[in-house]
């Protein structure tokens, strides 16, 4: 019940991320449809960094929260509200900074780049509204609060996809109008969050007079944090090797694999609903010392985001080429986008598989676990993987092989680890 309100979020979300794409890949050109559906990896790399410690923040308070600790609960809240704007002035001045330098690394072709370093400037000027968004939702999320944030999406997605409209295909601002609409519309939603969280009667309400830097709940933030937010780094790392590669195809290779990432978005929302309801689910429960509840939920939780993920990978196995075309119209793209949608689509379960474990290890306090095991695989073996087999065998599907093989390491990890650990000693030396 609790997942379900986070399963419609992503769904909501990634149909105004599909809307983003159609409008630009309907009224703009294929450059301006490669520069945007390439941005990912790259604005993942520095807002998840951020995105990771504001999960370890929503551990903390769920903790305490289980464990009825008022004091501690709005030490934490106000602690993780801190971090989010620590995290928005250091995100908006890297960002801006680098994106010229990562762009050229990525190997973005020359006439890709005028659209890329538009699209990342305006971005980056106004990151500040996606941190403090998913700030704000990982706290609600802690206090078992998953209704409010799906309210506040819906909204920000309906103006998401007005604003798209209208800045793209009435004024044809191209991607300078999708990054713009993007920017407005999660401002909107922060503000949305805030007046909530501020109006609460109880003590986990925000109130800005608390806002101080609590030294020993900011370590502990960090302490669970920091390795989730350097886990979806060296993700990002990884996947930007990955991109360098198949930006070396050209831009229609580029236009394919994005119009193949919003299909394969929503293989994630049942993947990303239980992975992040399981990290509340199991330490709020933790707290409680309802140890064998815990367990179940885990169990189920993992279960369930497996046969899901499997379940859409046959779908989008069997329909690929129909779902390419609403995005691009161009023959080569969809034949880039349907040989990776071939090699990936079938192993979706040990995506999940790996999602849902990591965020039960996190859960348990052991967030070092799952970035240790994706700085190994999903980014060590990834990055050797994809910068040496292209040598042997220089076609582009053997890129694609990249995603089964780390998955499959990973997954195995992961859950021979879960399945060894006492729980009874989660968040103890």
């Amino acid at each position: 019940l609790f997942a379900i309100p986070l399963f419609m979020g992503q769904l909501l979300q990634q149909l105004y991320n599909m809307v983003d794409a159609w409008v630009i890949g309907n009224f703009a050109d294929n450059d301006a449809f490669a520069a945007v559906s390439s941005a990912g990896s790259m604005t993942f790399l520095i807002v998840g960094l951020f995105n990771g410690i504001a999960i370890g923040g929503g551990v903390i308070i769920s903790r305490y929260f289980g464990a009825g600790d008022e004091e501690n609960v709005v030490r934490a809240i106000h602690t993780n509200f801190l971090m989010g704007i620590i995290a928005s002035i250091l995100s908006t001045v890297v960002g801006l900074l680098l994106s010229p330098h990562i762009l050229r690394w990525m190997n973005t072709p020359d006439s890709v780049m005028p659209n890329s370093l538009a699209y990342f400037q305006i971005y980056f000027a106004g990151v500040s509204t996606v941190i403090m968004y998913n700030i704000c939702m990982s706290i609600m999320r802690a206090l078992g609060d998953s209704v409010h944030p799906l309210y506040y999406l819906l909204i920000s997605s309906a103006i998401n996809v007005v604003l798209d409209l209208l800045f793209v295909a009435v004024f044809h601002w191209g991607v300078s109008g999708a990054a713009i609409a993007t920017v407005i519309a999660q401002g909107i939603s922060v503000m949305l969050c805030l007046v909530r969280m501020s109006r609460l009667k109880d003590y986990t309400r925000l109130d800005f007079r608390k806002i101080h830097f609590y030294k020993d709940m900011m370590m502990e933030v960090i302490k669970q944090g920091l390795p989730t937010g350097v886990q979806n780094a060296v993700i990002s790392i990884g996947n930007l090797t990955v991109q360098t590669n198949i930006n070396s195809f050209g831009s229609f290779a580029m236009a394919g694999v994005g119009a193949y990432s919003k299909i394969e978005g929503f293989v994630f929302l049942p993947i990303m609903s239980m992975s992040m309801s399981l990290p509340t689910f199991v330490s709020q429960n933790l707290g409680a010392k309802k140890y064998d509840r815990a367990k179940k939920g885990a169990a189920f939780g993992i279960i369930f985001g497996v046969l899901m993920a499997e379940l859409l990978g046959v779908i989008i196995y069997f329909t690929a080429p129909s779902l390419l075309s609403i995005f691009v119209d161009t023959p080569e793209s969809i034949e880039y986008g349907m040989l990776h949608v071939k090699v990936t689509s079938l192993f979706f379960f040990l995506l999940a598989m790996s999602h849902c474990a990591a965020g039960v290890l996190r859960g348990l306090g052991k967030a070092f676990i799952p970035m240790i095991a994706m700085l190994a695989f999903w980014c060590g073996v990834r990055v050797v993987y994809v910068s040496s087999i292209l040598h042997v065998i220089p076609k582009f599907q053997m890129i694609s092989w990249a995603y089964p093989l780390t998955w499959t390491l990973s997954s195995i990890l992961l859950m021979f680890i879960l399945l060894r650990i006492d729980w009874t000693m989660a968040f103890k030396e």
